[in-house]
C-alpha cells in the first residue's frame, strides 16, 4: 500500500486532470448537443475540483468527499464511454474519470 502523501499527491493529480479533461469534453460536446454527457461532466469537474482543494488544505471531510467524487467519476466514466467510439473527447474524459475514481477510491480508504 502507497503512503499517505503519495495517495495525497495522486488523487489531486487525478482530480485535476479530471477537471481539465470534463471540460474540455464538456466544450466539444455543446457543438454535438450531447446533453447527458454534458450534465455528468459538469458535475464531475465541480467535485473533483474541490476534491482537489480539500485535500490540498488537509480538510478533515477529504476523506468522505473522495468517496463522492470516485462515484461520480465512475458515473461519468460510464456515460463518456457510450460516446467514446465516436467522440475523442469522451475517449480521453472517460480514461481520465475511470483513473480518478481508482483514486480517490483508494484515497477514501486510507488510513489518514
Amino acid at each position: 500500500m502507497m503512503d499517505i502523501q503519495t495517495l495525497s499527491k495522486q488523487s489531486i493529480d487525478a482530480c485535476q486532470q479530471c477537471v481539465t479533461d470534463c471540460e474540455r469534453c464538456i466544450t466539444e460536446c455543446l457543438a454535438a448537443d450531447n446533453k447527458d454527457c454534458i450534465a455528468i461532466c459538469r458535475d464531475c469537474a465541480d467535485i473533483c475540483a474541490l476534491c482537489a482543494r480539500f485535500e490540498a488544505r488537509g480538510s478533515a471531510f477529504s476523506k468522505q468527499l473522495h468517496a463522492l467524487c470516485a462515484a461520480i467519476c465512475k458515473a461519468c466514466h460510464n456515460e463518456c464511454a457510450k460516446h467514446a467510439e465516436h467522440l475523442e473527447c469522451c475517449r480521453i474524459c472517460s480514461e481520465s474519470c475511470k483513473y480518478c475514481a481508482v483514486c480517490c477510491e483508494d484515497r477514501s480508504k486510507s488510513d489518514s
